[in-house]
């Protein structure tokens, strides 16, 4: 399986507040050092760099004054003097007014942002849109090959919906990558999210459109970030309606009732016919993350790849959470080597 993976993701580390506290980000370069390291020690394949791709790739799934925003903030906020991490101040809820973008950079920072766990430093745009081009270069060789592709993406891009960053995610890298699958070709793809959160800027971005399929299999938000998002009722609206379905799960779900609830997914997925498969893949539904609370195993993640694997379509997985960072790459191998391996059979 060919990985595409960038140095870049390296200029990016901030902070986030959680649990009332400023602390280092559980997202840091060693997750991605560690998934590439045992991507490299398995020989799973040929590693690549990312290509360069237009910013319109990124529009496409988000919003102009966005990007912008993502391209311009950090030069904001450091003209104001200021040289930590940039954290939102305020957020636009309820009564407020949530269509007017703020001037000042305090605001715009709310404004773009659904948590404080997306901070802004000196170089993580750079960061972030290297992120989205490995997704892009992965998409490509999905589409010139035919053949399964791991975007090793840093940052991850789930949380990020079509105005607004959050989660550690500011460029939604799976729906950039769906994007450009349906501009070079495809009539529809189906976008499988495995991540514990719920990928709830995926959601956002396709809750209106009947041409992307998107399923999520995740910690229920009853009791789990991101909260607001991800509930069973929510299945799309307009000609997008019956095209999103959520799978909340319990705590403490081990491989039984998680496997049951990923059927459904896929055979939702294969009734749908897509022209090609996203996969958001986020390994923190293991048992030893630090941040979640469902019960999967090293040897569950080889299951659910070979499970992915039997709708027998292109397949692109693109690297979301997971955050024990000792299991992180052998999790991910795992499912990697789940999907080829049902796929050689």
């Amino acid at each position: 399986m060919l990985t595409v993976f960038s140095t870049k993701h390296r200029l990016h580390h901030g902070c986030e507040l959680k649990d009332g506290a400023i602390s280092p980000s559980f997202e840091n370069p060693q997750r991605a050092e560690t998934v590439l390291a045992r991507v490299c020690s398995t020989g799973l394949g040929e590693v690549i760099g990312e290509r360069e791709f237009d910013r319109g790739c990124y529009v496409a799934a988000h919003s102009e004054r966005y990007v912008s925003f993502l391209e311009s903030a950090w030069a904001q906020w450091a003209a104001t003097g200021k040289t930590h991490d940039a954290l939102p101040l305020v957020w636009p809820v309820r009564d407020l007014a949530i269509d007017q973008e703020p001037g000042h950079i305090d605001g715009k920072l709310g404004f773009y942002a659904m948590d404080a766990g997306a901070p802004i430093t000196a170089h993580t745009w750079e960061a972030v849109r290297g992120s989205a081009n490995v997704a892009l270069t992965a998409m490509d060789a999905i589409s010139d090959r035919g053949h399964p592709a791991f975007a090793l993406c840093r940052p991850p891009g789930h949380h990020a919906a079509r105005e607004y960053m959050g989660g550690y995610c500011y460029l939604n890298n799976a729906a950039i990558a769906a994007e450009h699958g349906l501009r070079r070709g495809a009539k529809r793809v189906a976008v499988l999210d495995v991540d514990f959160h719920h990928g709830n800027g995926t959601q956002n971005i396709f809750y209106d459109r009947d041409e992307v399929f998107f399923a999520s299999l995740h910690g229920d938000p009853h009791v789990s970030y991101p909260y607001f998002s991800g509930y069973a009722n929510e299945q799309g609206t307009g000609k997008g309606m019956g095209y999103t379905a959520n799978y909340p799960l319990p705590a403490g779900t081990s491989w039984g009732p998680y496997r049951d609830a990923l059927q459904d997914a896929l055979d939702r997925i294969e009734a749908f016919r897509p022209d090609c498969l996203v996969v958001s893949l986020g390994v923190d539904t293991f048992e030893a993350d630090p941040i979640s609370h469902f019960r999967l195993t090293s040897e569950d993640f080889l299951r659910l790849g070979e499970r992915i694997a039997s709708v027998e379509l292109p397949t692109l997985f693109v690297m979301e959470g997971g955050y024990m960072v000792d299991e992180i790459g052998i999790n991910a191998v795992n499912t990697l080597q789940g999907f080829e391996q049902r796929g050689r059979h």
